[in-house]
């Protein structure tokens, strides 16, 4: 998967198929609510799983029943990149099944 920065332009059309996730200055980002402290935790467990498997890492904060994400390529200057929007889908594609709004 291409570490090349993508344009803001491919990164807002790209976001459209992305509800809930944003543009904000370098990176991408998203904050899910959950029923619950203990449903928010295991999201942050199978998000880390993802991050492993793909073996690109996000800032990822876990709150009392929230998880925040802010996603860039460090090997990209910090910009966004594919593999930052593979992130992202994999994480909007689970974060269903935790009860995430």
């Amino acid at each position: 998967m291409s570490a090349e920065p993508l344009s803001q332009t491919e990164i807002t059309r790209r976001l459209e198929a992305l509800p809930g996730w944003a543009l904000e200055g370098d990176r991408i980002t998203r904050t899910f609510r959950l029923p619950s402290h203990f449903a928010a935790a295991a999201l942050t467990v199978h998000i880390a799983r993802i991050q492993e498997e793909l073996n690109h890492h996000s800032d990822l904060t876990l709150g009392y029943n929230t998880v925040a994400l802010a996603i860039h390529t460090h090997d990209a200057g910090g910009a966004v990149t594919e593999k930052d929007l593979e992130l992202a889908g994999r994480v909007a594609a689970v974060a269903p099944l935790h009860g995430a709004e």
